[in-house]
């Protein structure tokens, strides 16, 4: 983590002043950002700002894909009443020195006792504010990985061909993946996703690192890797590591109902995409909770789960 340099932190006061903010910049601190990008936050004399930057003008591109991605996020956020806070993009840009992107900043708050429900409703509004078709107008990210998002045929074939099937192919370039599981897991996902719902907007990278609360206790979602899917993709990202209380996942339940398919093995499914994504982030370490996964879905399609 380091301090952005001058050119652009003047390059983001004048984007300050042309969203009609005080754009004279008072302090710029190093905070967190990432295992990607640098975080500063950055004061003016009335407000502060959380400004993500990368020395490589050519990251431009993942923060226009967050921008974009916040900016949905946002709108199904205020269209469901969701009462989840998105921070506010108030410009973006490159330079010489790297790219950036400057957003409102939210203080970090710890989650006020029984705030899990809070977040739980949330996700269920926002996953069932104007359906669409599967799939995203653009392809992002996850992570530093690109992720495909052209629509497919079905919502089976989008999540065979977008998701698994090019992790799998990376991990593979790089002698990892070879057990033959992982063959019969995409053989096996058109029946482990018959049925599904796919239409609902994804915040798509759903750890607890990208969910916190603002001092008001309302929960704050950010870092999204957006696309339309089945809802329970992100309850499957929240649980794979941990760090959200019970009661998100109950309140989500009682508001919009987790599937049976989604207790027997759809969890498992959805928690392959990114469990091979820290296999090409991150090395071999999570080959065997991968494998563990892809034998969950057969067993259970098979009938023995």
């Amino acid at each position: 983590m380091s301090r952005a340099p001058e050119p652009i932190l003047r390059a983001v006061g004048e984007a300050l002043t042309e969203a009609g903010r005080t754009g004279v910049i008072e302090r710029a601190r190093e905070i967190g950002g990432g295992c990607i990008h640098n975080g500063n936050r950055v004061d003016t004399a009335d407000a502060s700002y959380f400004l993500k930057w990368n020395p490589d003008p050519h990251a431009d591109s993942m923060f226009e894909s967050e921008e974009n991605g916040l900016a949905a996020l946002r709108e199904a956020e205020a269209g469901s009443n969701a009462g989840a806070v998105v921070p506010t993009t108030l410009g973006r840009g490159s330079t010489g020195s790297g790219s950036w992107l400057v957003m409102d900043y939210v203080e970090p708050t710890p989650p006020p006792v029984g705030s899990g429900p809070h977040l739980g409703r949330a996700l269920a509004a926002i996953h069932g504010y104007r359906p669409g078709t599967h799939g995203w107008p653009e392809d992002n990210w996850i992570g530093s990985l690109p992720q495909g998002n052209a629509p497919a045929e079905t919502w089976s074939d989008f999540w065979r061909d977008q998701r698994i099937v090019p992790q799998l192919e990376w991990a593979r370039e790089h002698g990892r993946a070879r057990d033959p599981v992982f063959d019969r897991l995409v053989d096996a996902i058109p029946i482990a996703l018959e049925g599904a719902e796919s239409g609902s907007l994804l915040h798509g990278d759903l750890w607890s690192g990208n969910a916190f609360h603002a001092p008001d206790g309302r929960p704050v979602l950010i870092d999204p890797a957006v696309y339309r899917g089945d809802g329970e993709v992100d309850i499957a990202m929240a649980e794979l590591f941990g760090g959200f209380d019970t009661g998100v996942f109950d309140a989500y339940n009682a508001a919009r109902g987790i599937s049976e398919e989604y207790l027997s093995h759809r969890r498992a499914l959805y928690q392959l995409y990114y469990l091979l994504v820290h296999v090409n982030l991150f090395g071999p370490s999570y080959e065997p909770g991968s494998r563990a996964a892809a034998e969950r879905v057969i067993g259970a399609v098979r009938g023995g789960g």
